[in-house]
Order: C-alpha cells, then structure tokens, then sequence
C-alpha cells in the first residue's frame, strides 16, 4: 500500500510539473508571436515613410521594445 500512495504522489507531482513546462512554452511562443508581429509592423510602416531605411527602424523600435 505504501508503494501505491507514493506512485501516486508522484504521478499527480509530475503531471504538475508538465502543466508548467506546457505553460511556460505556451507563454513563451505568444511572446515570441507578439514580438515579431511588432517588428514586421515596425518595418512596414517605416517603409511607407519616405526618407527613411526599414532596418534602422526595425532595430531601433525592437531595441526599445527590450
């Protein structure tokens, strides 16, 4: 009985700790979506900009960004 109590705290432990690490990369990738979504606004709308170079920009707002 002891055995089973004890395989079944660490079944529920590592379920735990799955749901997090799944957490923690759903997280991670929306960041990521979000980070590119506003460097590729930022190198559009400086490409409409006369006068000025999408990659400056680009940098420069992802610079700001962090």
């Amino acid at each position: 009985m002891a055995s089973e109590e004890v395989s079944t705290k660490l079944l529920r432990f590592l379920s735990f700790a799955g749901a997090g690490v799944v957490c923690t990369a759903g997280i991670n990738m929306w960041r990521d979506l979000e980070r590119k979504a506003a460097l590729q606004k930022a190198v559009e709308g400086a490409s409409e900009k006369p006068g000025t170079i999408p990659s400056e920009n680009a940098a420069a707002t992802a610079a700001a960004e962090h």
